[in-house]
């Protein structure tokens, strides 16, 4: 431990302390947990983000598509508001969070609903949604309430929850011992399957028990296409330049892809879920005028463009090449269990026999 971590330790022991005595309280049953009567499966880290929640989802959405109705439930966190209600395509950011709305668009059939009350906001869904064949939640551990029938737990392979460490020290926002309550645990953001030793020793790295599957993730990305989701007219290559926004958690490998892609790349980094201003896209039009000779186009997320495109006409950035590049979940060792595990859990409950 470095000196800065060791000077940081004693700040969040308090906080230590505290998570400890809640979970506590609901293992004792003094706090009172609800297990929903459809079938759910909740999605969330230990870490502050960036382990890859979002695409995990569309991947259990993918996997389950022939199972419909579905739903999905998040906070909707950046938006105004912590009402119940069902996100709909045309709904802007504001109204519904980033990536609910993403959700949405890729996903037109399914119901998507944001709720702080997580426990309170199925009850709506399975109002406003009969039949519901599952509830997939996002960003939902730390969630206590709610008693999910199967919860999926990410953690980077670049910065685990076993070498992590509460924050201010580390980026865990909660106990690494929670990790327990986990059926599924997916190293996301491989850049390849470990071997089968290495598995192995992933295993014991993370403390797992037997019963607990593991898994290994990585990303694929799809072509750069334009907002409105077609083509685009100039394709990448190295003799064009990309400027790169992004106000996600971690965009490293987000860049580094496109730098394979591109020549001349520079990146213009903001805050998780940033609300783009009317100073912020003045700043990028100016820097997309000079930053490397042209034909350039400016590059940003599928969680970012949600946020920008209705910035656009009448702004800055109209008339500007804008392009996104979206990103997919793959499970690199044994996509069939990880499958079957997601299947077996919808299909057999006791609300669908």
């Amino acid at each position: 431990m470095g000196p800065l971590r060791i000077l940081l330790a004693p700040v969040s022991w308090p906080y230590a302390a505290a998570l400890r005595l809640r979970h506590a309280l609901y293992d004792a049953g003094l706090l009172r947990s609800t297990r929903p009567p459809v079938p759910t499966i909740a999605i969330g880290n230990l870490a502050l983000g960036g382990t890859g929640k979002t695409p995990m989802l569309e991947l259990v959405l993918r996997t389950l598509e022939d199972q419909r109705p579905l739903a999905t439930l998040s906070r909707g966190y950046g938006r105004q508001g912590t009402d119940i209600h069902e996100v709909q395509a045309e709904h802007t950011a504001a109204e519904s969070g980033d990536e609910p709305l993403q959700v949405k668009r890729k996903f037109p059939a399914v119901r998507v609903f944001v709720g702080a009350d997580r426990v309170r906001a199925i009850g709506v869904i399975q109002a406003q949604v009969p039949g519901v064949k599952a509830v997939v939640l996002d960003d939902a551990l730390q969630h206590r309430r709610l008693d999910a029938g199967l919860n999926i737990l990410l953690t980077t392979a670049q910065r685990p929850y076993c070498d992590d460490a509460l924050v201010p020290v580390g980026t865990l926002r909660d106990l690494r011992s929670r990790a327990r309550s986990a059926q599924i645990v997916v190293v996301t953001k491989c850049m390849e399957r470990p071997p089968a030793d290495e598995q192995a020793v992933w295993r014991k790295r993370l403390h797992l028990r037997p019963d607990q599957e593991l898994f290994f993730a990585g990303i694929a990305y799809e072509p750069p296409r334009a907002l409105d989701g077609h083509p685009l007219d100039r394709p990448p290559g190295q003799r064009a330049g990309a400027l790169v926004v992004t106000g996600v958690a971690r965009p490293e490998p987000f860049v580094a892809h496109v730098r394979t892609l591109f020549g001349p790349v520079e990146h213009i980094a903001f805050p998780d879920h940033h609300a783009f201003t009317a100073s912020d896209l003045a700043r990028l039009a100016r820097r997309f005028d000079t930053f490397a000779p042209a034909p350039n186009l400016l590059i940003t997320t599928e969680k970012d463009a949600v946020r920008l495109r209705p910035l656009i006409p009448g702004g800055p950035l109209q008339g500007l090449p804008v392009a996104t590049i979206g990103m997919r979940t793959v499970i690199l060792n044994e996509p069939e269990r990880f499958a079957e595990l997601l299947r077996r859990h919808v299909g057999t409950h006791p609300a669908h026999r």
